[in-house]
């Protein structure tokens, strides 16, 4: 692909152009907070866009870690991407049910191992059904079997020590830290969706929801109204900026916000309100807003 290779975001006219194109490859990776009671695998399996294959995050990670779906080894991402047919000069459409949530998570993830020809469909699932494109409960042949040569990009993971050096720097105005949990969430005013976690934030973080970057239909919002959003906030979008949220997923959502802006090399904090909320770690941690 050549008009799409570095956009973050194509829309659903652009994906229903290139649905059957042979190098492009669309992942449903619709997953969901321990509370909302849904299965994004069982609704795959009763309606996704047309080829698309299933990706589960819990799967695609990092199973001897107890915190929830870090990234995995290189070797255990290269062998699922080589199985669904990822490789060098294919390009990844990630989408899920309600907009942009955790296909943004599997667009950090696939950039962090080197893959950079990926992009979120806006607005997802629900913008295109919304613009009258058909789904199907087909599940699609396998594809060939593909090379895909791993290479880690560090500068977009963000581990505990890059944090809590971070956020020393960020409470004295030399860090830039956003926090994509719900404002309620950040100021320590209601429990975490996972329980024993301590209420707050990190300290010198600030708070921009993941859905205040999203219009209702579940697209992103223009390029001038996320600069203004963060810039609201205190945050420059074209200096260095790490996310974090409650476990990486809706951090990744304001990387993208940040790719669209034009800063493409966002760290997210992979461990993120999971780790540093750890009572056990005895880190310090902020309340209010």
């Amino acid at each position: 692909m050549t008009d799409s290779d570095t956009q973050p975001i194509v829309d659903t006219a652009w994906l229903a152009d290139h649905l059957t194109a042979p190098d492009v490859i669309i992942f449903d990776v619709s997953w969901y907070l321990p509370t909302a009671g849904r299965n994004g695998h069982q609704e795959y399996l009763k309606e996704h866009i047309p080829g698309a294959q299933f990706l589960d995050i819990n799967e695609i990670c990092d199973d001897t870690s107890d915190l929830p779906h870090m990234l995995p080894s290189t070797v255990k991402f290269a062998s699922f991407m080589k199985k669904h047919g990822v490789g060098d000069g294919v390009h990844v459409v990630c989408y899920d049910a309600e907009g942009i949530f955790a296909a943004a998570r599997v667009w950090w993830m696939l950039r962090v191992m080197g893959h950079r020809d990926v992009s979120v469909l806006n607005g997802g699932m629900k913008k295109w059904k919304a613009d009258g494109y058909e789904v199907t409960d087909d599940i699609p042949a396998q594809r060939p079997r593909n090379h895909f040569t791993p290479c880690l990009q560090n500068v977009l993971v963000a581990g505990l020590d890059d944090m809590k050096s971070l956020s020393e720097k960020a409470q004295n105005g030399g860090g830039q830290i956003v926090d994509a949990r719900p404002y309620e969430r950040f100021c320590g005013k209601v429990a975490e969706p996972r329980p024993g976690l301590q209420l707050g934030h990190i300290p010198g973080s600030k708070n921009i929801p993941y859905s205040s970057v999203l219009n209702e239909d579940g697209t992103m919002k223009s390029k001038e109204e996320l600069i203004e959003i963060f810039k609201k906030c205190g945050i420059d979008p074209n200096k260095n900026v790490t996310t974090t949220c409650g476990s990486g997923v809706s951090a990744a959502v304001l990387a993208l916000a940040l790719a669209v802006i034009g800063n493409e090399t966002v760290p997210v904090y992979d461990g993120s309100w999971a780790e540093w909320g750890d009572p056990d770690r005895g880190l310090p941690v902020a309340t209010g807003g």
